[in-house]
């Protein structure tokens, strides 16, 4: 009797070891089925600084701006690089900007001292500058 029990369990175990690598082994295989295909979109990093209302640019200094917002002329996805609110010291970053063309522009900081404009760019790997970066110069509209 104790053997045939000892046969059963071992039977049992058998079965759920094999039918357990079958199952992980269809999951791996649609995992990477080749009918599915993944689309990977280059990104980019960014680096935002100003120029100022006499057309200089810059990329160093404090100023009253809450953040940098990019939106992509194509599907109206926006994406905000968030340094707080009051005075933020350039440059400021985003890393991870998906290739396109963006209408860039920055928010108020919490003075209102500055109003900036918008200015519209392409971000593609023919935009990377020598340190890296795809610099977008966003234009003050006006100061205080």
């Amino acid at each position: 009797m104790k053997n045939s029990i000892v046969k059963v369990v071992l039977f049992a175990g058998v079965i759920a070891a094999v039918s357990s690598f079958s199952a992980s082994k269809n999951d791996s295989e649609k995992k990477h089925s080749p009918s599915q295909s993944v689309v990977q979109t280059e990104t980019y990093q960014i680096r935002f600084g100003l120029q100022n209302q006499n057309g200089t640019k810059t990329l160093s200094g404090s100023y009253d701006l809450g953040n940098f917002v990019a939106t992509n002329t194509v599907t109206g996805e926006t994406f905000e690089t968030y340094g707080g609110s009051g005075m933020q010291s350039l440059p400021q970053y985003f890393d991870g900007l998906p290739e396109g063309t963006y209408t860039f522009t920055a928010t108020q900081g919490q003075g209102g001292w500055v109003g900036y404009g918008s200015v519209t760019a392409e971000v593609s790997e023919a935009k990377v500058d020598s340190d890296g970066y795809v610099t977008i110069y966003v234009p003050i509209a006006w100061e205080e």
